[in-house]
């Protein structure tokens, strides 16, 4: 896997000699005997995690990884990742024992999963096995104990790449790229060749078949969804530039109306953004980082309106999760540090910060509600799963620097 489409992301040697992505990992980290220094793309290690939680509290934790501890590329320089499902409840100091939940040949990542209204569960995750087209985008789904409703291996598009799904009632939307075109984008590796949506009810079966953004050079598809809607966001290349247009849309599933897609930042640095439902102020909120190191966000209506924005804060984490906890969101940043957002439905404040013994990296991480005054947050790694807990209340208060002053 990956002669393709390894171009589909942010080149990691170029992020790493740019000084955007951290490579240090947070200490006492177990690292196999003998094993490979990472070097070149980490996400060959480990990339992809996501999280739901059932109706008894406890959280499943789904993530790709290339064996534990990981293995990194095979002698072919092929990924081999499989999915790993790991339970956690907030009473754990950790994750329980993870065991492989799908393997097969080639590498199924970076997992992403989403749980519907009545507790089904659809799995979905790029996969380079058995497939004519390099790779497909595939999906499961599954009980809420992980019984085969409509298990894996099923197509959303062959050759179909880049998918994420989100659950919006007791509804699947899986939003996906398709195609790559040669030259431009970061290092010259190409960009995707559009992005569509397929939803699907709480079975598994196809519902609608929506063009986003068709056969053009618009990709890396990101989704959130909301009990009525879902969140659209993703890319789009600007010709000839090291940046592209971060664009949006927000779908009903149940209709299939998409709202107008609209661009709402003109400079993103490339994959740097992310998406999440944040309940208790009815919006959706939008991370991101421009392309010159600074972050920003904004909060989306049901209708594909921003509502709030905050135009500079500390440069967000690629393929980092967004935790909400009631009107908070919390995210990582680039310098090895939790965001603290407070949020209205028309505001949004740089609340906090607090130092991170995870060094972040761009191949994945998840927070998980302890209590509403803590968090345990899981990332990824080439040495493996990493894991630390974050008392909200020893927060610093941002400086002018945090605040883009000064």
């Amino acid at each position: 896997m990956r002669t393709l489409l390894a171009a589909l992301a942010v080149a990691a040697g170029a992020a790493v000699a740019s000084g955007l992505v951290p490579t240090a990992f947070a200490s006492g980290a177990k690292t196999a005997k003998n094993a490979r220094v990472p070097t070149g793309d980490l996400r060959a290690w480990m990339h992809g995690i996501g999280a739901i939680t059932d109706e008894q509290g406890v959280t499943t934790v789904f993530f790709s990884s290339s064996g534990l501890p990981p293995r990194g590329p095979g002698r072919d320089r092929n990924w081999t990742h499989d999915v790993y499902v790991a339970r956690w409840t907030p009473q754990q100091a950790s994750l329980g024992r993870p065991r492989v939940f799908i393997s097969r040949p080639e590498a199924q990542e970076p997992v992403s999963v989403a749980q519907s209204d009545t507790g089904r569960v659809m799995v979905s995750f790029e996969d380079g096995w058995n497939t004519p087209n390099e790779v497909s985008q595939r999906y499961g789904v599954y009980t809420s104990r992980l019984k085969g409703v409509k298990p894996y291996p099923n197509d959303v598009l062959s050759g179909g790449h880049s998918g994420h799904v989100a659950a919006v009632g007791s509804r699947f939307v899986v939003f996906y790229s398709n195609d790559w075109v040669n030259g431009g984008g970061v290092d010259n590796l190409g960009t995707g060749g559009g992005v569509y949506v397929k939803t699907y009810d709480a079975d598994g079966a196809l519902l609608q078949a929506i063009d986003v953004a068709p056969r053009v050079r618009e990709w890396w598809p990101m989704i959130a969804g909301s009990p009525t809607r879902a969140l659209l966001v993703w890319q789009q290349y600007v010709s000839g530039e090291t940046y592209a247009r971060l664009k949006i849309a927000t779908l009903d599933p149940s209709t299939g109306a998409l709202s107008e897609p609209r661009v709402i930042a003109q400079r993103l640095q490339y994959y740097t953004y992310a998406a999440a439902w944040a309940p208790s102020v009815d919006r959706f909120i939008v991370v991101a980082t421009d392309d010159r190191g600074r972050g920003f966000a904004q909060l989306i209506d049901g209708n594909g309106q921003t509502t709030a924005t905050l135009d500079c804060m500390p440069a967000s984490v690629r393929e980092a999760g967004i935790a909400v906890i009631g009107e908070r969101a919390f995210t990582p940043s680039q310098d090895s540090r939790l965001l603290h957002l407070k949020l209205t439905p028309a505001s949004i404040e740089l609340a906090g910060t607090q130092a991170s013994p995870i060094k972040w990296t761009y191949t994945g991480s998840v927070g998980l509600v302890r209590s509403p005054t803590q968090l345990h947050w899981v990332a990824t790694s080439p040495t493996g799963l990493q894991e630390a807990d974050f008392d909200l209340n020893a927060v610093k208060v941002p400086d002018e620097k945090d605040r883009c002053r000064g």
